[in-house]
Parts: C-alpha cells; sequence; structure tokens
C-alpha cells in the first residue's frame, strides 16, 4: 500500500478559528444540507468506496478538558493548549474529509462517586482532599491519612470493608504496574452536564464529516466505573480487584476494529494522560500480535498537549518521552500540516 493524504480540500466558510474556545449549538439540519452539497462540489465519495481505510481516533475532545474556564482545561505550556489544538484539528477534518473513512470519538465519562473525585475519600476531620493538589498513596491509607467516606460506600451499594480493601488494593497496584499514583481530580466530564459534550468547533466537524462521507461517527463511552481510573479507552487502569474479579474490561472490540484499518490518526486530549495511555495500550496489543502493525498508527503531535496546572504539576517531559517511544517503536509522529504517506 501506498497511498498519500494530500490536502487540497479547502475549509468551509462556516469554520470559524476564533469560536473553537466557546460553545455553541451546531445547526445540524443547515450543516447536513451543506454537507451534501460540499461532496457534489469537491467529489467527495462515500466513506464505503474507500480503498485505503483511515480511522481518525479522537481521544477526550470534550469541553471539560479543552474549554478555557472548564474543570480540566488542558493549557500545555502555551497556555491554550487545548484550544489550539483543537483549532488544527479541525481544518485537519475538513481538509481530509475524502480521505478519512471512521471518525471515533471517545467520551471520558464520569459521575461524582467514582475513585479519583474528592467525595469518595474522607480524613479524620470528614475533609474531602484538595484536587489535582492530591494523590492517594498505599502509605497515605495505611497511616489513616485518606479513608474510604462510608457514605459513598452505601449510596453505591458496597459493602465498607470491602471497599477499603479494595481501595488500598487499587493504589496498591498503581504503583507496581509503573502507573501514575491516583490523582484526585476535580468533578469532571460529568455525565448530563456540559463539560462532558464535545467541544461545538470539533463537534461540527465531525458531524460534517458525517454526513459527507456517508460515514456514521463512532462514539466510545469510557471511565463511567466508580472503581477504577480509565484515562485509555482500550482499558482500565487496573483490571482485577481484590477480589480477584474483574473490575472492568479491556475494549477488545475497539482494539481489534483499529488494527483492521489501513491507518490510525490519533489526536486529542491529554497528551500525558488519556492521549499516551491510549497509544500505550494499543501498542501493548501491536507488539502482542505483530510489532510491525505499529506503522499503521499516525499520531498528531500538533493536536494534542500535556497536562500543565502552573505551580503544581507539569507532565510535558513525561508525554514528550512516551511520544518519543512511540516512535521508536515505528509510529509516525506527524503534524496536521503535513502531507501523510501510508505505506
Amino acid at each position: 500500500m501506498n497511498t498519500q493524504i494530500t490536502t487540497q480540500l479547502p475549509i468551509p466558510s462556516h469554520f470559524h478559528p476564533e469560536k473553537v474556545s466557546e460553545v455553541w449549538r451546531v445547526p445540524y439540519q443547515q450543516r447536513a444540507a451543506e454537507a451534501q452539497t460540499w461532496a457534489k462540489e469537491h467529489n467527495i465519495k462515500p466513506a464505503s468506496t474507500d480503498k485505503t481505510r483511515v480511522c481518525l481516533l479522537l481521544i477526550d475532545v470534550q469541553n471539560t478538558f479543552c474549554i478555557p474556564n472548564f474543570e480540566l482545561f488542558v493549557s500545555g505550556k502555551s497556555g491554550s493548549g487545548a484550544v489550539d489544538d483543537n483549532q488544527r484539528l479541525c481544518e485537519f477534518i475538513y481538509r481530509n474529509l475524502g480521505v478519512i473513512t471512521t471518525i471515533v470519538p471517545t467520551m471520558d465519562t464520569h459521575t461524582a462517586m467514582q475513585i479519583f473525585h474528592p467525595i469518595f475519600w474522607v480524613n479524620a476531620k470528614r475533609e474531602h482532599p484538595t484536587p489535582a493538589a492530591s494523590s492517594i498513596t498505599p502509605a497515605d491509607i495505611e497511616k489513616g491519612i485518606w479513608k474510604v467516606n462510608p457514605a459513598v460506600a452505601f449510596s453505591l451499594g458496597y459493602d465498607y470493608e470491602f471497599l477499603e480493601k479494595h481501595a488500598y488494593h487499587y493504589v496498591k497496584q498503581l504503583t507496581e504496574n509503573g502507573k501514575y499514583p491516583l490523582t484526585v481530580w476535580f468533578y469532571h466530564s460529568m455525565l448530563g452536564g456540559i463539560g462532558h459534550a464535545l467541544v461545538s468547533s470539533v463537534e461540527e466537524a465531525i458531524f460534517f464529516h458525517c454526513i459527507t462521507r456517508d460515514s456514521q461517527t463512532q462514539f466510545e463511552i469510557k471511565g463511567d466505573n466508580p472503581l477504577t481510573e480509565n484515562y485509555s479507552v482500550l482499558r482500565p487502569e487496573v483490571l482485577e480487584g481484590v477480589d480477584k474479579k474483574p473490575i472492568a474490561q479491556k475494549n477488545t472490540r475497539l482494539i481489534k476494529q483499529l488494527l483492521e484499518y489501513d491507518a490510525v490518526i490519533i489526536g486529542g486530549q491529554a497528551k500525558s494522560h488519556c492521549v499516551a495511555w491510549t497509544i500505550d495500550d494499543l501498542l501493548t496489543e501491536i507488539q502482542q500480535i505483530d510489532a510491525t502493525l505499529a506503522r499503521k498508527i499516525y499520531l498528531l503531535e500538533d493536536c494534542t498537549s500535556p497536562v500543565v496546572v502552573h505551580g503544581v504539576v507539569d507532565y510535558t517531559e513525561q508525554a514528550d518521552a512516551a511520544f518519543e517511544r512511540f516512535a521508536a517503536a515505528g509510529m509516525h509522529v506527524v503534524k496536521s500540516t503535513e502531507v501523510i504517506s501510508f505505506f
């Protein structure tokens, strides 16, 4: 296979870069009519006719991570990381409408009572940990600094003693598996809330692609299990509980599907967390099957930013190191403005 993505399509006039940082309603019917006209004007064929099948996997391009002043805005080093990323991402989608077969957006999906949210934990004074500034370690639990909130166990329908044992097992597993410590995050990606929704400009581009190419957008939900984190769309952070029973399952359906495409292009947020962990899990699967499959994967490095909370945490080095490792394994690190060749 020797195919090129050529960025020859123009950007539709409805796209306004200055609105990428805003939340607004997509006018679906109007965009659908325009998309059908666009397909005819530019001779864009249905995705079903693609000889080279290309998947665009978009990780958590949601308001909660991508809109300034929302819960976990990914600012990156620049301070406007996710906004700039999404402007480039929208332009990439529009320019390459004719060759992107399927768009798969992942949707980080949470409720309040989950293991990484403040309400899950209390100290001796019944206070909750400070989000973004607190990590829960095995030593914290051993010393009694943090314990599971008994009211959460009742509300979720778990035996309190079991939930205490699970929590301790969980943070130990994170350490033993080389994962990030359990970070207590601000409440974010709340199911039913505006933060959970896709960024409006990106949603509009995805919808325009769907209608232009007769290609159903494939949404992938992740992160709704209260007992585990789920940075990666392909698997939870910890698979097995203290009772040796599964907490949640790997997304084997999606793994198989991704590896059947001729190329998979990946962007989204955040480079240091959900993007890196998803790629890492995909690479693990690839190396168990055929290491040369890594050459199918293209990482849009200018459409993703690391978590940086100035004065608190900066995951830039970890994110860059992960991308260097992915490139060394055979994946392609590219920019959204490049002409991409598939081999």
